[in-house]
């Protein structure tokens, strides 16, 4: 009996298998060394980087470098600027992909699937193509230098992705739900909020999740719509955070941690909703 188990357990070892595991943890570490740099530099000095010193584990961590940036104004500037646009961005983009994903999925209209082909289609074509329409457009309004035009672009961007992921989602919703709720006397907008709301929290998650990311970490727009200190984003503080006579490497690490720790926040808040959210219609029956 021990033989046939042991031949059994032998037998169940493939070695395809055992490659893709491999792989897969090659690419991990391929992917977590940027990282890993950065934690190492966020805990050295300056000097000990700019001699060669960053892949070697410190003796004794080095806190002086979370101290400076804690410390600093134009971080806690950085900060406030980014939440200031991530956040009305991210619901501004979340509400409007839900009103048209609901009227795409359940009230269509003639033309309603042409018209759900070109919000689509803005997922579809580079932002850069649009960076001199844009800034000669909000440098028009006098927006330039201001939140205004990150939170415009970003809600606007947005609005494909989450229209897309929602129609998908209310489609499979049963239009017996939306049908019980009019004859209960229910008006649409109750059945969206009352009805629907509640068990979609899984792709509202999974949108907040990525948007609130995306919109974030973005370095590209506040790049072409800012021009004073006052009101850059951290991705675009992280640049600019500079020592006096050389860039401060350690400085920039500990940003870079602390920057990250919002959307990893975010992310574990979301996560359960989030899970269920991707793996949503993978399974039938």
């Amino acid at each position: 009996m021990t033989d046939v188990t042991l031949d059994a357990s032998r037998g169940s070892f493939r070695p395809g298998r055992a490659a893709l595991f491999l792989s897969l943890v090659v690419l991990a570490l391929l992917f977590l060394t940027p990282t890993l740099g950065v934690i190492l530099s966020a805990f050295k000095t300056t000097r000990d980087i700019a001699l060669g010193d960053l892949w070697s584990v410190p003796a004794t961590l080095y806190l002086d470098n979370f101290v400076e940036v804690l410390t600093n104004p134009s971080v806690k500037t950085y900060f406030i600027n980014t939440l200031l646009v991530t956040a009305p961005a991210t619901a501004s983009s979340i509400v409007l992909g839900i009103l048209a994903g609901w009227v795409f999925a359940k009230l269509p209209f003639r033309g309603s699937e042409t018209l759900f082909l070109v919000i689509v289609s803005g997922l579809f074509f580079p932002p850069q193509i649009i960076l001199i329409p844009l800034f000669k457009l909000f440098n028009r309004l006098g927006l330039i230098d201001t939140l205004w035009p990150m939170i415009i672009v970003h809600t606007a961007m947005g609005i494909p992705i989450c229209t897309l992921l929602m129609r998908n989602f209310f489609t499979a919703v049963p239009n017996a739900l939306r049908e019980a709720g009019l004859v209960d006397g229910a008006n649409e907008w109750q059945v969206l909020t009352r009805i629907a709301l509640p068990v979609s929290l899984p792709a509202i998650a999974v949108l907040a999740t990525l948007q609130f990311t995306w919109i974030w970490n973005d370095f590209l727009w506040p790049l072409i719509f800012t021009q004073s200190d006052d009101v850059r984003t951290i991705m675009l503080g992280l640049v600019f955070l500079r020592g006096q006579y050389t860039v401060a490497w350690g400085v920039q690490g500990a940003l870079a941690l602390l920057a990250s720790l919002p959307t990893l926040l975010v992310f574990l808040f979301f996560q359960r909703y989030f899970i269920r959210g991707l793996t949503m219609g993978a399974v039938k029956g």
